[in-house]
């Protein structure tokens, strides 16, 4: 296949694509670096003129959950990074590579945008031959990762110039239907991806919600939120009068396997977030349904409910509880109190003689611990299904970014 065709294209299409420079397609405008930058001094809570934080530009698109304003003084100061309808916008400090296309419902909800430092305005100078559906495409596949490492960005201040980024040659289409059809298949995706995140956060924040409502608030005794047939009083214990405090074993990763493989039947869990703390799976278990909490380093604190046999490292304390106190109810409880007794001293650590003396409000009656555990799993095993969709949808459109690009 030659390398100026991709491998996968849609009927109809069979001409070379051709490379250009960004700067042959785009004009490249930085943010107002001068002497009239804005302070905070300089921001109101309400106004016409819309100063973009790095916050508003997210992977999907814009997100103005909150607004900075300038007034209209400040804003005239400004010389530069003032937005046009069908301006593209991009995080060029910080976080970098996240778009937002400045069209449509966003021009008219806020028509007078100006973008800070960290950022830099894409104008499309021939949107008759390059679509701008199309560049959207590629700017979200994986250009920025390549200039990257053409560029040997640094991780400390990663920064994306636009003296460097303008020289950056891309491929394209010289049919200009043939970059409709795939600025809209990708657009369509990447709408599919957007609506699935959105639905994913709005499951965490529920989920929150009923965290709140589920346990009792400031030195009450009972939930806002109760399940039906349960009015006793909730009551006070300390950890370690409820369970048995122990910890982890160190286990070399070399002995474990990304996945369940022969003997390796059993999870091992450590202190990392990724995964809740899956490290991978060994041939032996230390504990049968428990609850562990990271002891050391920057998810000090953290508390998960482990259900069935698993292994756990020496990162983790555990807590066991032949009465069935191990559940998903008590880990959740414990894990929204678990981090403000974390000490900072050094490297982070909250230890088994500290765990003990917390305080939690617990339910006195079993059944009703079992009944929140049960409505939580529920949350969660529905949370795991989205997030599993979404991974999915990401790792194909990964796929027809390798095969329907050059």
């Amino acid at each position: 296949m030659s390398n100026k065709v991709p491998q996968i294209r849609f009927n109809g299409y069979s001409d070379d694509w051709v490379q250009h420079k960004l700067e042959n397609i785009f004009n490249i405008i930085d943010g107002d670096r001068g002497s009239n930058y804005p302070h905070n001094s300089d921001f109101l809570e309400n106004g016409t003129n819309v100063f973009l934080d790095t916050g508003n530009v997210r992977p999907s698109g814009f997100l103005f959950n909150t607004i900075k304003y300038i007034s209209d003084e400040k804003d005239s100061q400004l010389r530069a990074g003032k937005m046009e309808p069908n301006d593209i916008v991009m995080t060029s400090r910080g976080t970098l590579g996240n778009i937002a296309w400045y069209t449509g419902d966003i021009v008219d909800r806020y028509p007078s945008v100006r973008i800070n430092s960290a950022m830099l305005i894409l104008r499309n100078v021939i949107p008759n031959e390059v679509s701008t559906p199309f560049m959207i495409s590629i700017l979200r596949g994986n250009l920025i990762d390549t200039f990257m490492r053409r560029m040997k960005v640094g991780s400390a201040q990663p920064h994306i110039t636009k003296k460097d980024f303008s020289k950056t040659e891309v491929s394209i289409p010289s049919n200009f239907k043939e970059q409709e059809s795939l600025g809209m298949f990708f657009e369509t995706l990447d709408n599919l991806i957007a609506a699935n995140q959105r639905k994913l956060d709005l499951l965490k924040e529920q989920k929150k919600g009923y965290l709140q409502k589920m346990f009792p608030q400031n030195g009450s005794k009972f939930p806002q939120l109760r399940f039906a047939g349960f009015a006793d009083d909730w009551e006070q214990r300390k950890v370690g009068e409820l369970y048995k405090v122990t910890r982890g074993q160190v286990l070399a990763t070399s002995k474990t396997t990304p996945e369940k493989v022969g003997k390796n039947q059993y999870p091992v869990y450590s202190s990392q977030t990724k995964n809740d703390g899956l490290m991978g799976y060994y041939s032996d278990y230390l504990f049968d349904t428990a609850i562990t909490w990271t002891t050391d380093g920057a998810n000090a604190g953290t508390v998960n409910f482990r259900p069935g046999k698993f292994y756990s490292t020496n990162v983790n304390g555990v807590l066991l509880s032949a009465d069935g106190l191990a559940n998903k109810a008590m880990a959740e409880n414990l894990n929204r109190s678990a981090w403000k007794w974390v000490s900072h001293v050094g490297n982070p650590k909250l230890m088994n003689n500290v765990m003990s003396q917390i305080s939690v409000m617990i339910p006195v009656n079993l059944s009703e611990q079992e009944k929140i555990s049960e409505f939580l799993m529920m949350i969660d095993n529905t949370i795991a299904l989205h997030q599993r969709k979404l991974d999915l949808l990401k790792e194909q459109k990964k796929g027809f970014l390798q095969k329907m690009f050059v």
